[in-house]
């Protein structure tokens, strides 16, 4: 799970990210809200973002404006902690409100039932005939196990996560190879063409002209 830390008190910037990453989060802290607005801007993928409110630059109300679009959790951690802040900082599309001080337990588990409400620390995916247990990265078709390399299980997770949408393929390709897409196809193209023959979906991973893939029923 990738988190975005969004919070200009570096000490508590520092402990969050000791603390999650502890827990297994891989987390980038920024300190302000143009820095913030930039990472997001490049495209970093964030499964969750933890977003102070009184942030130099660019406030987290303003933030939260761009972030959502993003479809992307937010929980507000701020030291605004008035009944109407908070019914501001719902009302205004935060997933979940912490006020200042708070413990790093709290925010475990309220991101915990946040993600759980977007789905996004499921244990298995499914989709038409193909089941993948995300723990013990596995894939079943028919309840036969299939083989598939390192990428071609990634780009499958990727797929299925976002089913019915269309995927453009410099973006899938930065998530799953993890590296700037510089414009060559070719190897994006060829795994996807793995995937299908494997999995003999031809008809669900569909090419969208001039822009990329989409896994559709």
């Amino acid at each position: 799970m990738n988190v975005l830390i969004v919070e200009d008190d570096e000490a508590i910037a520092n402990l969050l990210y000791m603390d999650l990453s502890d827990e297994g989060y891989h987390c980038i802290c920024v300190h302000d809200g143009k820095a913030a607005a930039d990472m997001l801007e490049e495209r970093q993928e964030f499964d969750l973002i933890l977003l102070d409110i009184m942030l130099p630059e660019i406030d987290g109300y303003e933030l939260l404006e761009y972030i959502k679009p993003m479809d992307v959790p937010v929980i507000f951690l701020t030291a605004k902690g008035s009944v109407s802040d908070r019914i501001h900082g719902l009302k205004m599309g935060a997933d979940d409100y912490i006020t200042k001080p708070f413990q790093s337990g709290e925010v475990l588990a309220r991101m915990e039932a946040v993600l759980r409400r977007y789905g996004k620390n499921r244990k298995e995916l499914s989709f038409a005939d193909v089941k993948v247990d995300l723990e013990c990265r596995k894939v079943f078709q028919n309840s036969k196990e299939v083989e598939l390399t390192v990428k071609e299980y990634n780009l499958l997770v990727e797929l299925m996560q976002n089913k019915n949408v269309a995927q453009y393929r410099d973006r899938l390709y930065e998530k799953v190879w993890k590296e700037p897409f510089l414009g060559d196809t070719r190897t994006l193209d060829t795994h996807i063409q793995r995937l299908r023959k494997k999995l003999g979906w031809e008809e669900h991973i569909k090419t969208i002209f001039r822009i990329g893939y989409r896994l559709e029923d």
